[in-house]
């Protein structure tokens, strides 16, 4: 993820380069001059530190090295997990370490025979001393002296104080005041701070309430260093914040009595947007000097956040905000120069030329020198950073500006984003400062260097138009534009490859009005109204719903006969029209069902990835090649039953499966998102669907809705909802096919090799966003050993959490909206009641219109009511235990296993979590809610999940939408099995029974378990990321589960094997039970497999599977197989009855097919898996070896 360099061209010849012959002369001139500086540097002392460093970075693995102990060494407050890193890392190659750090790893490696916290605390010492240029001590004893040492020879500095991450009003007013008390030292004339530091995190799409916030927050720091006379400076950071910056910058310099004061901002030459950002300044600038103001100074650096650059563009689905190489981002930053550096513009504007590249700063002196506004340039360059260097370049330009991270002690950590990118810059050969030790003295170095400084100074057209930005998402326009005309093909449009919509950027200004239209019309909005109550006048009767059905039932059959590309062309049309109405939809949301734009947002992007992705699989189920040997016979008719807390994306992914399975729907959304459901269901019909095929059942709670999702024409019920919706619906029809995703108890689990900043962050985001309504949601956090006594995580917790903007989803810097059912008993229970032995950290407090404030409460005790209640709200629970092995038993313990994340950066914790968590979508070292189609399929274990059903938006959810037949007329007379590609145990189970079987049921079952080989080989067996990410791994596995067998009488041999043998390869504990007795050899076979075989009638049967039903256990699978002449409706009915409709169990009564896919899938339980891949942009596989 780091910049990979472009091979650096020839030297271009004067038809080739682009800039002008001036620039290019100047060019020549800079060569000479850094020629100069590169050889008198060689006669300069350096530190013993930076040859230190630059030794361990010039080793192919110093980089991993020192990162790694950066992170895991220094980093964490608990040094017994400190020292265990280290002995870890001493277990490693260290011939390329300084000695003294060597030793201390060689003591390391033994460090359980002597004293652990000794010998950490030596290393960690010894890593500081090495790093101590790059990061000053900022305690008040140590400052002093490193300051003045800095400014030996003349040097200036540029102070920026490192800290915590401001994730709450209290850590930026504490913030605040310590760079208030650098502005008023009589050492310290110069200070960079980020607006970061003083807003904390924020709604962003609350652009001008965040602005006005910066302003307020700042401006009494701009007062006292202009009463102090210090220079402050704006340090930009992310892409996300460049117009943020800019916005937050003028207006503090506009007020009437800053006017003459100049300040500092900083413009990074990676983004395109940069020049045009300059020019929008100076103007701005001159306009203030014209008026007898100040000048400003701009900064421009080249930009030190490109990894995270490249994380968020890959995350988010949108285009890389900078210069796609290297050498594109040197042309820009000597262009900005070049503009910049003329007498007319310096008169509103100071350059700050910022960087550590030889040949740059030597072509902007003379850039400077030619241009005569010496007096308006200055030079800057990174402490610690090529000491000798910076040596000869301030003899020539007189002075230097270093910029001075500075750090307490206590809070090191915190510099490690910090230190990472510069011992990247220090690494990465495609950087300058890889070669700064060897430039004077190699002239291979030199060359490279001078070579790649001409490549980029020959693209510098000074004519050429203003660069634009790289992100083009433009909201406004999209609105205007419409529904696109559908283009290409039927085989085109049904065929599209699935790429995943990307939400929208609030970077962008096109986009932050679009959202402010919105706001402005969600108060006032009615959509959606007329076709509720239109819909709920025409279906007041048991027998409108009966006239309902049957049309529905009829508009499935016509839209069975169309060819299965018209369906899947259909259904991504759905999904174009759902994108264009983003606006509108999002609108709805807002104002029924309480979503802020930042939540509402994704959904729309989720519902239309359902679509495309339903659309795509959909032609799965006629492809003969993925039935193998079965055809799937649809449905004609499935009620969706979608919740109020995702009123948006649920529904139009029940809507699109069931379309996709060849069902005919009929939504019946919850009563608070009705509106929501009629504008869906517009949308649908809007793309071509026929009204009938998608109808809307705008039902309230009553007789008329039981009547509807009990009628006895609806084949599929999709719930999703809570647990007691689910068992209630089987109270009324015990037989009905419900699919359902139910309710989630989510917890986290944070581990003292955590890194705090982050994982509070994501605990804040995934307890309190949308008001702690979504299913994923994180109600419970459990901390582990020192985790649990740390109070900077308490402090950072409730400082985040009691910081958190609650407000109506019309205020654009709402982060959390309302309570949607504001008197749900347990939700407010939760919000107010406390269990023995807690206690309020944070207590909640109602506002009105719904609106709590949120809490937290500690104290929770394995066991207690809100240890294993869901509640839908915005309360966290922290439980503390003493190990990771309790923390994941408290949540195993649970009845849901929806989602669960872990904080850690330790393998060894990664693996045993991985190994024992009882959960569907499993999220590391990020947050646990946002589960985005195809990459993180979504579904749960246990009691959230219903029915035999698979993760909605992954690769099988179709498949439990419909009925599964055989098709074995394609596959009689194939050729006998492949024994080398099989598992040794199912060969041995197959061999066992074909003594007992016809020719051709041995070729039937060879062929039937070849295909689970293959497809175990291909899917089943090893983990899948089909997003191929670099910053994210999203795997999806599949985990072995008990699954009680039943063979009836009549059931063939063959049968009975054939479903054995996928159980078997599957590896999860299996119990047979048989109507008729197997051959001896089979069951003698069965016992060496530890499968349990009963003998017993189908009363004895009925009453099993009644205990079983009635147990307590959660999430059983029952495979029921009977006689082929047998409908798997009669077997359903059955075995419905026996269990009295239990949704603790999960029936399987389906056909025994050949397809790998039926038949593995009842044995095994689906696992997605997300890991965060980067530490701060650098690549970290966590999970290398385990996944």
């Amino acid at each position: 993820m780091t910049n990979v360099a472009v091979p650096t061209p020839p030297h271009p010849d004067s038809n080739a380069r682009r800039c002008s012959d001036d620039l290019w002369a100047l060019g020549e001139r800079a060569i000479i001059r850094a020629r100069r500086w590169a050889d008198e540097s060689a006669h300069e002392p350096t530190p013993q530190s930076a040859k230190i460093l630059s030794r361990i970075l010039s080793d192919p693995d110093g980089l991993t090295f020192t990162t790694r102990f950066v992170d895991d060494v220094v980093r964490p407050a608990d040094l017994d997990v400190a020292s265990e890193a280290l002995k870890r890392l001493s277990a490693g190659r260290k011939n390329f370490l300084p000695p003294a750090l060597a030793a201390a790893m060689g003591l390391g490696s033994t460090a359980s025979r002597l004293a652990p916290r000794t010998v950490t605390t030596v290393a960690r010492r010894v890593f500081r001393e090495i790093v101590g240029d790059l990061v000053v001590d900022a305690t008040d004893r140590s400052l002093g002296p490193a300051l003045a040492r800095l400014r030996t020879g003349g040097h200036r500095l540029n102070v920026n104080l490192l800290g915590e991450a401001v994730l709450g009003e209290k850590e930026a007013a504490h913030r605040l005041s310590e760079v208030s008390r650098l502005v008023t030292r009589e050492d310290v004339d110069y200070v960079s701070i980020k607006v970061s530091a003083v807003t904390g995190p924020h709604n962003p799409w609350g652009f001008e309430e965040v602005v006005e916030h910066g302003v307020s927050a700042l401006l009494p720091l701009y007062r006292l260093a202009r009463d102090n006379r210090t220079f402050l400076n704006l340090d930009m950071e992310d892409y996300k914040d460049l117009d943020l910056t800019i916005a937050v910058f003028t207006a503090i310099l506009d007020q009437p009595d800053m006017r003459g004061y100049e300040a500092g901002i900083v413009l990074q030459a990676y983004l395109p947007d940069s020049l045009g950002a300059l020019q929008r300044l100076q103007e701005w600038a001159r306009t203030r000097v014209d008026a007898g103001g100040s000048r400003i100074k701009v900064r421009i650096v080249k930009g030190a956040n490109l990894s995270m650059e490249r994380v968020d563009a890959e995350i988010h689905g949108w285009e890389l905000t900078t210069w796609p190489s290297k050498q594109a981002t040197d042309t820009n930053y000597k262009r900005m120069l070049s503009w910049a550096m003329t007498p007319e513009r310096t008169r509103a504007i100071r350059l700050g030329v910022a960087g550590q590249n030889i040949f740059d700063i030597a072509f902007a002196y003379e850039l400077r020198a030619a241009r005569g506004v010496e007096d308006s340039v200055e030079f800057e360059m990174l402490s610690g950073m090529a000491t000798g260097i910076q040596e000869v370049v301030r003899r020539d330009v007189g002075s230097l500006l270093l910029y001075v991270p500075v750090v307490n002690p206590r809070e090191f950590d915190v510099a490690i984003s910090y230190l990472v990118r510069r011992l990247e810059e220090n690494a990465a050969p495609e950087n300058f400062m890889s070669g700064v030790f060897d430039i004077a003295e190699n002239e291979d170095v030199f060359a490279r260097e001078r070579d790649r400084f001409l490549a980029a100074l020959s693209d510098v057209d000074p004519d050429a138009p203003v660069p634009v930005p790289n992100r083009s998402q433009n909201r406004l326009a999209e609105r205007e534009a419409g529904v696109p005309a559908e283009r290409g093909s039927l085989a085109e449009r049904a065929r599209r490859a699935f790429v995943s919509e990307p939400d929208s950027d609030p970077a962008l200004a096109a986009n932050r009005q679009w959202a402010r239209d919105i706001a402005a019309a969600i108060p006032g909005s009615t959509r959606g109204m007329k076709a509720v109550h239109d819909g709920a006048e025409a279906l007041a009767t048991n027998k409108a719903v009966d006239g309902l059905v049957e049309a529905a039932a009829r508009a499935a059959s016509s839209w069975q006969c169309l060819t299965p590309e018209e369906r899947a062309a259909t259904l991504h049309r759905v999904g174009d029209v759902l994108a264009a109405h983003r606006g509108e939809l999002i609108e709805v949301a807002g104002s029924e069902a309480g979503k802020t734009i930042d939540q509402a947002d994704p959904e729309v992007s989720e519902a239309v990835d359902f679509c495309h992705h339903y659309a795509q699989a959909s032609l799965q189920l006629t492809d003969e090649a993925y039935m193998a040997g079965a055809r799937f016979v649809p449905v004609d008719v499935t009620v969706v039953a979608s919740p109020w807390n995702f009123p948006i994306a649920i529904p139009v992914g029940g809507i699109a499966a069931a379309l996709a399975a060849g069902s005919a729907v009929i939504l019946k959304p919850a009563p608070p998102a009705k509106r929501c459901a009629a504008e869906l269901v517009a949308a649908f019909h809007e793309a071509g669907i026929p009204r009938e095929l998608v109808a809307l059942a705008p039902l309230d709670d009553g007789d008329v809705s039981r009547y509807l999702v009990t009628h006895e024409d609806v084949d599929r019920v999709v719930l999703t909802g809570s647990y007691d919706t689910a068992r209630l619906f089987r109270s009324w029809k015990p037989d009905m096919h419900l699919l359902g995703e139910t309710s989630g108890k989510n917890a986290i689990i944070v581990t003292p090799s955590a890194d705090p900043d982050l994982a509070v962050r994501d605990i804040v985001h995934s307890a309190f966003a949308h008001a702690g309504q979504k299913c994923s949601a994180s109600s419970l956090l459990i901390l582990v050993g020192s985790a649990g006594r740390s109070t900077r995580i308490a402090r950072q917790l409730v400082d985040a959490t009691a910081s958190l903007r609650v407000g109506l989803p019309a205020s654009l810097d709402s982060q959390v909206g309302p309570v949607v059912v504001p008197d749900d008993e347990k939700a407010v229970r939760g919000l107010t009641t406390l269990g023995e032995g807690e206690h309020w950290v944070l207590k909640p407090r109602y506002l009105g219109d719904g609106l709590w404030t949120p809490g937290i409460r500690a104290g929770v005790v394995p066991g207690s009511e809100f240890h294993l209640t869901e509640y839908f709200a915005p309360v966290l629970g922290v439980m503390r235990v003493n190990t990771l092995e309790e923390a994941i038993e408290a949540v195993n313990e649970v009845d849901y296993g929806l989602t669960s994340g872990l904080h850690t950066l330790d393998t060894e914790e990664l693996a045993m979590w991985l190994d024992g968590i009882e959960a569907g979508n499993l999220y590391v070292n990020r947050g646990i809610t946002g589960a985005i189609v195809r990459r993180q399929p979504f579904g749960g274990w246990k009691r959230s999940a219903i029915g035999s059903t698979t993760k909605a938006g992954g690769p099988s959810y179709l498949l439990g939408l419909g009925e599964v037949e055989a098709a074995r007329e394609a596959a009689v007379g194939e050729s006998a099995m492949d024994t080398a590609t099989l598992a040794p145990s199912v060969h041995a189970l197959c061999h066992a029974a074909s003594a007992h079987l016809s020719s051709d049921e041995v070729v039937e079952l060879g062929g039937a378990v070849a295909n689970d080989a293959a497809a175990w080989a291909r899917a089943y067996g090893v983990g899948r990321d089909v997003t191929a990410m670099a910053c994210e791994r999203n795997i999806l596995r599949y985990r072995p589960t008990p699954v009680l067998v039943r063979a009836t009488s009549g059931t063939t041999l063959v049968d009975t094997v054939r479903v054995l043998a996928a159980g078997v390869l599957a590896g999860g504990p299996i119990g047979l039970s048989l109507a008729d007795a197997l051959p001896a050899s089979v069951a003698d076979l069965l016992e060496s497999l530890d499968i349990e075989v009963t003998v017993e009638d189908e009363a004895s049967w009925d009453s099993r599977l009644s205990m079983v039903a009635n147990s307590g256990g959660l999430g059983m699978r029952v495979r029921v197989l009977g006689p082929r002449e047998e409908s798997s409706e009669d077997r359903w009915e059955r075995a419905s009855r026996a269990s009295m409709g239990s949704p603790d169990l999960a029936l399987y009564t389906g056909a025994v097919t050949p397809c790998p896919h039926t038949e593995l899938l009842p044995f095994l339980r689906e696992q997605a898996v997300a890991i965060t891949n980067h530490r701060f942009g650098t690549p970290l596989d966590l999970a290398a070896g385990l996944l």
